[in-house]
């Protein structure tokens, strides 16, 4: 009997490569013209990323930075969950931005149900924060990933442990 194949369908972000990112976009604020005695900064506090800039139109020239540094070094800009500009002490304006890390039961949901819809013969559940897809048959998994890379879920996914 055939062993069946399977992988893991998940939504990391590499935290050294964006702790690598902040630090050289932090380098470009300082070194920047435009950003001469600024109170700008961006800053890693667990999985938040908080930006301060002296107005709206600096700190959205530091989103530009940041985004930049973060392509980069392959981190999908998806990963970001952007909350609202905030005023902030000093005359400043201050934003958090989420780092997504995991697949929410939703999206598990959604992309079990494009799986199911596509009528290929595999298996999925939701396990935690990841998707499990199983099927006897390797060439109906990569249709599975194939299909899920067409998709715009909102999220950036991997695949992995494929066996």
């Amino acid at each position: 009997m055939a062993k069946d194949s399977s992988f893991d369908i998940v939504s990391k972000v590499e935290m050294q490569e964006v702790t690598n990112a902040i630090h050289q976009a932090q380098k470009e604020i300082e070194q920047r013209f435009d950003f001469k005695n600024s109170k700008s900064s961006i800053e890693l506090q667990d999985e938040k990323i908080i930006l301060v800039s002296d107005d709206d139109f600096k700190l959205r020239n530091v989103i530009e930075i940041l985004e930049s540094k973060l392509v980069k070094r392959q981190i999908s800009l998806k990963a970001l969950d952007y909350g609202k500009v905030q005023p902030a002490a000093g005359d400043t304006v201050r934003q958090e931005v989420k780092l997504v890390q995991g697949i929410s039961q939703d999206k598990g949901k959604e992309i079990n149900k494009i799986i199911k819809d596509s009528k290929i013969k595999v298996s999925s559940s939701i396990q935690g924060d990841q998707v499990r897809v199983t099927g006897k048959n390797r060439d109906d998994l990569q249709a599975v990933i194939a299909l899920l890379r067409k998709q715009d879920l909102g999220i950036d996914l991997q695949f992995i442990n494929y066996r």
